[in-house]
């Protein structure tokens, strides 16, 4: 049970990340078969933003995304590189088609995530590191255009943030230490976190949780109820917003601005205070008076 719903959260994940530079389809069939790709990703954009760090660079073209909670095996590595080569069919029957010559750099790139690899996995597939790239990212030969990444050999680096955050154990919870810790203003953080706390509340609900299940609800209970809390805030500082509006008219955004920074506790004392408001001004002496 839990294995899916980190696989949805590694989804989940991709399309945030990589939706605003082109399209990305989830559960992408390839062939007659009934075989579906986790992520699909085609960019839009020549050159992808660098707040993307290792993953904009993995995905300089037409991508295939295959995540696992668990160590990859032999059969699962099998089994993604058919989705490759059935798709691979599909874009050369489509150059036929249009009597076009198909380039191999016009071939997918297969992208398997996995928390760790054993030497016999890596050696298996005749995986090698390339210079160019950071550790942890195996390539296949070039005709098989495969990249295996271990995530637990990245190195900790913001570059290697968003690729951690499908990790598992402690460097799962240092990559969600490092989100955390990411300017507030950050749009990508917000949304992040947000999968984190639908991650926290699936794990919740799930009755199959192991040892690392545990710990990182552990760590994300801190999140969930901060969370909680930003939302009761901002919708007691909208409340008591358009009460000021309604008892003073219009109020200056800068002082709209310094309402939505109290706390749940001054916001209360705010909207018994207003009912004796008569102007804007009286909100500013309030306001001068509690911060």
């Amino acid at each position: 049970m839990t294995r899916f719903i980190y696989d949805q959260f590694s989804k989940d994940l991709l399309e945030i990340l990589l939706s605003p530079y082109g399209e990305v389809e989830g559960g992408k069939r390839v062939s007659s078969e009934v075989r579906e790709i986790d992520v699909w990703f085609v960019p839009k954009e020549a050159k992808l933003p660098s707040e993307l760090g290792l993953l904009g660079k993995m995905v300089q073209g037409a991508s295939l995304f295959e995540p696992y909670r668990n160590p990859v095996d032999s059969g699962e590595i099998c089994d993604c590189m058919l989705k490759l080569f059935s798709l691979r069919g599909q874009f050369q029957r489509e150059a036929n088609r249009k009597k076009q010559r198909l380039r191999e750099s016009g071939w997918p790139q297969l992208w398997i995530l996995t928390p760790t690899a054993s030497a016999t996995i890596i050696r298996g597939i005749k995986a090698e590191e390339e210079e160019d790239w950071s550790k942890g990212i195996y390539f296949t030969g070039e005709t098989f255009r495969t990249g295996l990444v271990v995530i637990h050999q990245l190195p900790p680096i913001p570059e290697t943030l968003w690729l951690r955050l499908m990790g598992r154990g402690n460097v799962q919870k240092q990559a969600i230490n490092e989100l955390e810790a990411l300017p507030s203003n950050n749009s990508i953080r917000e949304a992040i976190l947000e999968l984190l706390y639908n991650l926290q509340q699936n794990l919740e609900l799930s009755t199959e949780k192991d040892q690392d299940d545990q710990e990182l609800m552990m760590r994300l209970k801190p999140l969930y109820q901060e969370n909680k809390e930003k939302a009761v805030q901002e919708g007691e500082a909208n409340l008591v917003i358009r009460q000021l509006k309604r008892k003073i008219s219009e109020i200056s955004s800068q002082l709209e601005s310094q309402v939505r920074q109290l706390s749940i506790e001054q916001l209360e004392n705010l909207g018994e205070a207003l009912l004796d408001f008569q102007s804007e001004s009286d909100l500013r002496n309030w306001l001068s008076q509690h911060n």
